[in-house]
């Protein structure tokens, strides 16, 4: 051994028996063991590792019926991660940062993807489901009862809040089945003379129960196999069942639905639906992957292209707007009553902050009872009767916003500009003020450059916020009024988020993945615009 490996033994021997190395190693010990609370924390951690453990368990479950194996995967492999870091002594630091990432990820991270997933799929009205799920639903639309069908022996049952028919078949066989799942052999069926009445797993729907529910029984198909073409089971009373095909009969080799009675043929030619040679559509279709269509869509279609622009432009003005109102607002008020002679401070500045502790969406509501023209409080109090159309006219709608969002949203900036102001030193006004300086060059030179170096970021967060604002525009105008020359249901006082709503939400037709590629459009511009303000807002690090 050599010097140098002697040298480092003899250290490390060293450092294991001092004694104050020793006694800081045994007093972290012992405040681990008491920061773990006992007996007490014990059982309070394995009551709560029972419950995120069962609540895995019943969503495997849940998810083994709708065979989703991926999320069934994570979801055991987020389980077990969570239980070894809680039952381990090693990862303390992973014990307080694990429940703030789970709900990250589950209120955050999984919403970004799965809209990101959704703006690239055709999923809207009437592509909703698989593409059996929409073969299912075209042939039961198309049902007709054969007519010289059997007549089958029915008993309404229920499993799980699912209706059912227990059916008798002429040869005395017991099925069973719902209107997803087709008829297949009855568990331990019990008869009482031809007629199966009951099965194991199953509930049986007496008389009453079937009348009180007549709606759903008589609205009943059961699939009589797993080939559509086979028809199904309905009846019309819960007692005696019938046997009903399509008229359209389906050819999954080919691909292609055909209406045996006019005789089109219907073809899947990768949109998502079955469609004729004149390109006639049969809906429901069915969810599939378009690429960038969606996006090539929002910025291209004719129909969009007219209500996008103008909406853009209002989207842009409102945020800008919003901010800058707001801000000087609130600086306003902020100088008045940040000055050290005004008396009655604190009872002014609590006033000034009830709006903001108002819900917006309250406030809202009440501003536009308020501007209602008929009856309003300010035009019937305020404006002595007039007759001003605050919410009904193009203009004036686009104002009231601007009015209720800068009610809404001084009190935040009054609240900011006040701290700020309050951490400027005051030796550098009173500098400037022995040199000569005019109360205006002092807040122009001085202080207005330093309040910005403090309030520039939550500047563009609140442009961000007002970008997105659907609060105010959908409770106090739902975007109206009205474009009626617009193709889809948009007003003047959309915004972007509120277009995209109602293209989501409302309507007849609604297009999840248009409305979901918009979300993604305006987030990157949020992003990009915010991106570059931050980086032009370096400049007044300088100022430090």
């Amino acid at each position: 051994m050599t010097d140098t490996d002697t040298q480092v033994a003899e250290t490390a021997t060293d450092a294991a028996t001092d004694p104050r190395r020793l006694r800081r190693q045994r007093q972290a010990r012992d405040i681990a063991e008491r920061a773990g609370g006992g007996i007490r924390a014990l059982v309070l951690k394995l009551i709560l590792l029972g419950i995120v453990d069962a609540i895995a368990v019943y969503a495997v479950l849940v998810l083994i019926g709708f065979q989703q194996w991926i999320v069934i995967g994570v979801v055991v492999v987020v389980a077990v991660i969570v239980n070894w870091i809680y039952f381990s002594r090693r990862t303390l630091p992973a014990k307080y940062l694990t429940p703030g990432v789970i709900f990250l990820c589950l209120f955050q991270v999984f919403v970004l993807i799965y809209t990101g997933y959704v703006a690239f799929t055709n999923y809207g009205t009437g592509h909703n489901g698989t593409k059996e799920q929409a073969v299912a639903s075209l042939m039961a639309s198309a049902l007709q009862r054969v007519p010289d069908s059997a007549t089958y022996p029915i008993t309404v049952v229920e499993q799980g809040g699912a209706l059912g028919l227990l059916v008798t078949t002429p040869e005395g066989e017991a099925l069973v089945g719902t209107t997803e799942m087709p008829l297949a052999p009855a568990a331990n069926p019990t008869f009482e003379g031809d007629k199966a009445v009951a099965a194991d797993g199953w509930s049986s729907l007496q008389f009453a129960q079937v009348l009180q529910r007549q709606n759903e029984v008589t609205e009943l198909s059961v699939p009589f196999s797993d080939d559509p073409n086979d028809g199904a089971l309905r009846t019309p009373d819960g007692t005696s069942g019938y046997l009903y095909t399509s008229a359209l009969e389906y050819d999954e080799a080919a691909g292609t639905l055909t209406n045996t009675e006019t005789g089109a043929v219907y073809r899947d030619t990768g949109v998502g639906a079955f469609t004729a040679e004149d390109g006639t559509q049969l809906l429901p279709g069915w969810q599939i992957t378009v690429g960038f269509d969606n996006f090539i869509r929002a910025v291209t279609d004719q129909r969009l292209a007219g209500p996008l622009f103008y909406v853009t432009l209002w989207t842009f003005a409102f945020a800008l707007l919003s901010v800058a109102t707001t801000f000087f607002l609130g600086l306003f008020l902020a100088i008045t009553f940040n000055n050290a002679r005004m008396r009655s401070r604190a009872v002014y500045r609590v006033l000034m902050i009830l709006p903001y502790a108002v819900p917006s969406f309250l406030s809202a509501l009440v501003w536009a009872g308020m501007m209602n023209q008929s009856f309003g409080f300010l035009n019937q109090v305020i404006f002595g009767g007039a007759s001003i159309p605050w919410l009904t006219d193009p203009v004036m709608a686009k104002v009231s916003i601007l009015i209720v969002n800068l009610w809404l949203g001084f009190p935040y900036m009054f609240l900011v500009c006040t701290g700020a102001l309050q951490s400027i030193p005051d030796e550098l006004q009173e500098a400037a003020t022995v040199d000569g300086a005019k109360p205006w060059a002092v807040f122009r030179l001085i202080k207005l450059p330093l309040l910005l170096v403090s309030v520039a970021p939550l500047l563009i967060a609140s442009f961000a916020f007002n970008f997105n604002n659907f609060n105010v525009v959908y409770m106090l105008t739902d975007g109206g009024p009205r474009d009626s020359a617009a193709p889809i249901p948009v007003g003047h006082t959309d915004i972007l988020i509120s277009m995209v709503y109602k293209v989501a939400f409302t309507g007849q037709t609604r297009d999840y993945g248009l409305a979901s590629a918009y979300s993604i459009i305006i987030f990157i511009v949020v992003a990009v615009i915010s991106v570059i303000a931050f980086r032009r807002t370096k400049s007044l690090e300088e100022l430090n």
